[in-house]
């Protein structure tokens, strides 16, 4: 089972890093694996905290140049958000892995170079698109895997259904699909919010939600590259699909703050994006990740993880 050591979070940020990409590399990084993530955040940074110690070589793109220094801290090569030089690292790049999720446009990065993809992408070895568990839509809290249709509700869940379906109608990509649940890790979860006094339990009866920790997902990727199936899905979620109140009940309890009242569901004041989430209701599987990928989860439910974030 894929249990490889990895530093904790945050660990590279006291280690110098590359230059921005120029749009050449050395032979040497050409003979190694490169990994380019087309929108480099949360989930692309813990999988290069994976892979870099392994000798990987890791672009990942920037809109803002202001944030290229956090990246090289990370050890990633920042590569500008333009079709130039995302062209050119697309040439250079031995995997890839898409995380910028689609807007008002589409998806973003084939708005960008889709026909550079067209073009590289069939060569890669790997290639991993992010998507949502949103895509398989309500299912009045039953059991659901990779198999069930896939039925959208919500405007968000619809446009990420798009992208696959985008993505997969690319001829030959070695294109992996990651249908991920709620994302929590550290600088991201229930404890910010109670700390900043934010923190609501609002309740509607029956519904839960299923989470994946972010160093759970970097060790699910690894380990779909390391053994690569083109044309898979794969739910990335924990063991324990949970009542969100719970959760920030459990987080309180943990660092000492007291528990937020509860809220009823249909007095709470919500935005539309966060009522929207309530409007989907399902427990998602997470059987094919362990059973293909051989993947022991680091934090098979919450309390694990944010026990383990308080740990430090």
């Amino acid at each position: 089972m894929l249990q490889t050591p990895v530093a904790p979070h945050g660990r590279f940020a006291a280690q110098p890093g590359p230059l921005a990409f120029s749009g050449s590399t050395t032979h040497s990084a050409r003979m190694k694996n490169t990994l380019l993530a087309l929108g480099c955040g949360y989930s692309a940074k813990a999988l290069s905290r994976r892979l870099i110690p392994q000798g990987w070589h890791v672009l990942g793109t920037i809109r803002d140049m202001a944030g290229e220094d956090e990246l090289r801290e990370e050890g990633i090569t920042p590569v500008p958000w333009d079709a130039e030089t995302v062209t050119a690292a697309l040439s250079e790049a031995t995997h890839l892995l898409i995380t910028a999720g689609p807007g008002d446009i589409g998806d973003p990065s084939l708005a960008l170079c889709a026909e550079a993809i067209a073009e590289h992408g069939p060569r890669m070895e790997w290639i991993g698109y992010l998507s949502t568990t949103g895509v398989y839509g309500d299912h009045g809290g039953d059991w659901i895997n990779e198999d069930t249709p896939l039925r959208p509700s919500t405007p968000r869940g619809q446009k990420r259904l798009e992208a696959e379906r985008n993505w997969s109608a690319i001829p030959d990509l070695p294109l992996h699909i990651f249908r991920l649940a709620g994302i929590y890790g550290p600088g991201r979860g229930p404890f910010a919010k109670l700390r900043s006094g934010k923190a609501r339990r609002i309740i509607k009866p029956g519904q839960v939600f299923s989470r994946i920790h972010v160093d759970d997902i970097a060790q699910v990727l690894e380990a779909s590259i390391r053994q690569p199936s083109p044309g898979s899905a794969y739910n990335l979620c924990d063991d324990d699909p949970a009542p969100p109140q719970d959760v920030i009940a459990f987080a309180a309890e943990l660092i000492g703050l007291p528990v937020p009242p509860a809220i009823p569901f249909e007095e709470a004041e919500m935005t539309p994006m966060a009522r929207s989430f309530y409007a989907e209701n399902k427990r998602v599987s997470n059987r094919r990740i362990k059973d293909e990928l051989g993947v022991e989860l680091f934090y098979p439910d919450y309390r694990a993880g944010l026990r383990a974030e308080v740990k430090g």
